[in-house]
């Protein structure tokens, strides 16, 4: 399932600077799920988004509404 391999690039993200530099400064979930995939993980910006609330480790996924808007 997708929410396992979520899991699995957040600890790693964890564990890696320069990765959890690059997630942090990316501007869409569809941006973090690219980064994953150069990486070997499988999933979707939306499943991400999904994961929203979730916390492993020490990372909490956030969804973030856009600049201007409240999008809830």
């Amino acid at each position: 399932m997708s929410f396992d391999q979520i899991r699995e690039f957040l600890s790693k993200m964890q564990a890696d600077p320069d990765l959890k530099a690059q997630v942090t400064s990316a501007a869409t979930a569809d941006d973090v799920a690219l980064i994953a995939a150069k990486m070997g993980f499988t999933f979707s910006g939306d499943a991400l988004l999904r994961f929203s609330g979730q916390k492993v480790e020490k990372v909490t996924v956030h969804k973030l509404s856009p600049p201007g808007g409240d999008y809830t």
